[in-house]
């Protein structure tokens, strides 16, 4: 959970656009709770200590949120213990697949109606699920479906958890092509700024790692959490006690076009933004990652490359990966992916200078794999 008192920065030193607008609050599930919060619920609802170990095994070990599979409680309080301890959170509205059923994105209504996204990516090697940590998104950089949108609110806890699980289970049936398989990995890239709901997203990286079977029991090396540039928030990850990987939304190397296209930037510039990146990787011994979306005629010019090792250069490299993706355009945007050429030439000018860079994979394309841009159609 949040860092506890005097190493917590204040909320004041963040812009008040990320304070996500007052909503329904969502009810209270299993995994908003500690293992030792579990317990006292469970007393308090007047039923044996024990039964909390049980309803863990079934929820994080087994996936089994429907009663009528937890054969070892009695028949009579099966029910009671669902309602109260596993209310629905998710109702999924719409799924589109593609990649021969391996890449599977789900639209998700939550208990006020707000819509929110995940998605499922299946590779030889991995399963890799990304993940909305807020309905919405208050930091209107403006090449971003979800961006475009606003900022609902905040989601819970659980409500993270439940993406991941929903995953898990299907993987744990076979239901996504390829067989029987497990989530290794889980990206906090969907819809939403992480760290501006920060306390929320550490709580579900807590319940994603913590063993067996009062959590996932994943690694933490397969989580990675995104930001476009909070860097108080940045700063406290860093004293977290996590090894998860940061992913820096950079975008552009020089402020004036970086506060266009990431608006945040007016308040932690680029230098900030890197120099609390390279602390992150000194404290954690963590990898950072480099998030650089490339924009025809825009930020992929070969001297934005030159600029952006520049930036980049601290000491060696082996502090950081530069992820270039190509833009994958919404409906009616003027904003449109890189020349393939221009994005070779990009690559070839980072390579020159040691800078280690690959280009992600686009997957999803062919089903609105941008975040928001699901959510944008159906609402």
């Amino acid at each position: 959970m949040e860092s506890a008192g005097e190493s917590a920065p204040s909320d004041r030193s963040l812009p008040l656009v990320f304070t996500a607008p007052r909503r329904g609050k969502p009810p209270r599930h299993w995994a908003d709770l500690t293992a030792v919060e579990r317990r006292e619920a469970v007393e308090a609802a007047g039923h044996r200590a024990f039964r909390a170990r049980q309803l863990s095994a079934h929820y994080f070990a087994g996936l089994r949120t429907d009663p009528a599979e937890w054969t070892d409680l009695p028949g009579g309080v099966r029910d009671e213990l669902a309602a109260t301890f596993m209310p629905r959170l998710l109702t999924s509205v719409h799924e589109l697949t593609c990649d021969d059923g391996t890449t599977v994105k789900n639209l998700w209504r939550l208990h006020d109606g707000a819509t929110v996204e995940s998605v499922l990516m299946r590779y030889p090697e991995r399963v890799t699920m990304c993940v909305s940590s807020q309905a919405g998104c208050g930091m209107a950089c403006p090449f971003c479906a979800t961006g475009q949108g606003g900022l609902q609110r905040n989601m819970s806890t659980a409500e993270i958890v439940e993406q991941v699980i929903d995953g898990a289970r299907r993987l744990d049936r076979g239901e996504i092509a390829g067989g029987p398989g497990r989530v290794s990995n889980v990206v906090f890239m969907g819809m939403g700024e992480p760290m501006a709901n920060y306390k929320a997203v550490i709580g579900a990286v807590r319940q994603l790692i913590t063993p067996a079977p009062d959590g996932l029991g994943m690694s933490a090396r397969g989580i990675t959490v995104s930001t476009v540039g909070l860097v108080p928030r940045i700063q406290q990850l860093a004293t977290e006690g996590l090894p998860v990987t940061l992913a820096l939304s950079l975008h552009a190397p020089d402020d004036e076009l970086r506060d266009e296209l990431v608006p945040v930037n007016t308040r932690w510039n680029v230098d900030e933004v890197v120099d609390a990146a390279y602390e992150y990787a000194k404290i954690t011994k963590r990898r950072v990652s480099i998030e650089y979306i490339l924009i025809k005629d825009i930020n992929d010019q070969a001297h934005r490359a030159d600029l952006l090792a520049k930036v980049l250069r601290r000491g060696n490299w082996g502090w950081v990966h530069v992820n270039l993706i190509p833009l994958n355009p919404t409906p009616g945007s003027k904003w449109t992916a890189s020349r393939r050429e221009d994005e070779e030439e990009f690559v070839r000018r980072l390579e020159k200078r040691g800078v280690p860079v690959t280009v992600r994979d686009t997957r999803g394309r062919e089903i609105d794999g941008a975040c928001g841009q699901l959510a944008a159609q159906v609402n």
